[in-house]
């Protein structure tokens, strides 16, 4: 594995490129392509991905990110669409505004049959784009979701324990089985979204029991 450290790559285009394995800490991507790149089992350590001031991060469109990771990277307002994400994981990451839609966390065995694997955790999510994504069985704790679009997603049996919703997100996506631990559940109707098996603190029973008017006093 080559180790790249804090170097500034300009409107540089990484398009279709073989970077496998390459270890990048401390550099700077600005405007950058890696459209349909291979970078499967990549590491980026603190580095930056937008400018201060651009409105659009790195395009990793379509790009293979098979067990890459990231930590510490501000990826804020940057393109996964379309991209393999198969055990990636993003740790304390700023993802703010960037767009994941069609991005695939899925191992397909048939047509029908799949698995998931990403790590997402302590990441800033706001504005975020997970429309439909699966990331069904993956560690997604402590992160802050407000805002992020979920419709359509799929998170069963996902660990979304600390993560920061609003109370609008309630609904858009599946969370059976999940766990909500340490979660606030304001909003949460247990009426209208399904909670099978869902994993939750005893603190948390009288925000999800609210909606039916019941107060639960102390033991």
């Amino acid at each position: 594995m080559t180790t790249i450290c804090e170097q500034w790559f300009i409107e540089h285009d990484f398009s279709g490129e073989d970077l496998q394995q390459q270890h990048y800490r401390d550099c700077h991507f600005y405007r950058c392509r890696f459209n349909h790149a291979d970078l499967s089992d990549c590491q980026f350590e603190r580095c930056q991905f937008v400018e201060s001031g651009d409105l659009l991060g790195c395009d990793f469109s379509y790009a293979t990110l098979t067990n890459a990771s990231f930590k510490q990277c501000n990826l804020s307002m940057s393109l996964f669409r379309g991209s393999r994400c198969f055990g990636a994981e993003y740790r304390d990451n700023n993802l703010q505004g960037a767009d994941f839609h069609r991005a695939s966390f899925t191992n397909y065995i048939t047509q029908k049959s799949y698995f998931c694997s990403g790590y997402i955790t302590g990441c800033n999510l706001a504005y975020s784009n997970f429309d439909g994504v699966l990331l069904e069985e993956c560690e997604l704790f402590d992160n802050r979701w407000r805002g992020a679009n979920l419709n359509g997603a799929s998170m069963r049996g996902a660990d979304l324990s600390g993560g920061e919703f609003s109370a609008d997100q309630w609904g858009s996506f599946d969370l059976r089985g999940a766990n909500l631990t340490r979660v606030e559940l304001e909003g949460l109707d247990p009426r209208v979204v399904p909670l099978e098996g869902v994993i939750i603190n005893q603190w948390q029973q009288a925000q999800l029991l609210a909606p039916f008017g019941l107060i639960i006093s102390a033991d």
